[in-house]
């Protein structure tokens, strides 16, 4: 079996005005960098086996502590990345209600059916961030991993691994918390929810 410990990076500029931070590269808060500081604090005292994190500089700046504490170099993997939002990227919901208020409406009644104009499909992303969590287990069969990315990926991944609907991805995990902890394992193929949203400290 193999443990992942699924981290939501820090929080950032966008998060006090809860714009979709996709693609676009948004810097972390005062805070952010606090919950940074300690998850690396927390790490220290984990045996974990490897830390992934997005290639954003949010994700792999709250990584990068963790990372330090346990003398190993984050391992950065592009399927981390997060869904890409499209025309909603930077947006609020109302600044997108007056963009393109058909196509928000739809979004809300099936984020995957119908996800944001120009954006990534859900079930793409979910497909390679699963195959990113699949690869590491295999190489690493009886290890414990800190996986740092984010918020809509990891809800994704979670409802992948656990056979609840993508579409359902935001009423059954409505959010997750900057910097806490969620615990995954995957042991046959087959995915255990240890822990949702665990503090730190």
């Amino acid at each position: 079996m193999t443990d992942f410990v699924l981290v939501r990076h820090g929080e950032t500029v966008w998060h006090a005005d809860n714009r979709y931070a996709g693609r676009t590269d948004v810097p972390l808060t005062e805070l952010g960098r606090r919950q940074a500081a300690e998850l690396g604090t927390w790490a220290a005292g984990q045996h974990l086996d490897a830390v992934l994190c997005s290639p954003l500089s949010r994700a792999r700046q709250t990584a990068e502590p963790a990372a330090a504490a346990l003398g190993l170099a984050p391992r950065v993997d592009e399927r981390l990345y997060e869904v890409d939002f499209g025309r909603g990227d930077g947006l609020t919901r109302a600044e997108m209600a007056e963009a393109f208020p058909e196509a928000l409406a739809a979004f809300l009644t099936d984020p995957v059916a119908h996800h944001l104009p120009g954006g990534e499909h859900p079930a793409a992303a979910a497909a390679r961030a699963v195959d990113c969590l699949r690869e590491t287990a295999r190489k690493l069969p009886d290890g414990r991993v800190l996986v740092v990315a984010h918020s809509t990926l990891l809800r994704l991944v979670l409802c992948e691994l656990l056979g609840i609907p993508l579409a359902h991805y935001r009423q059954v995990f409505p959010a997750l918390h900057n910097g806490a902890l969620t615990e995954l394992r995957l042991r046959d193929g087959r995915a255990s929810l240890l822990r949702l949203n665990a503090p730190v400290r």
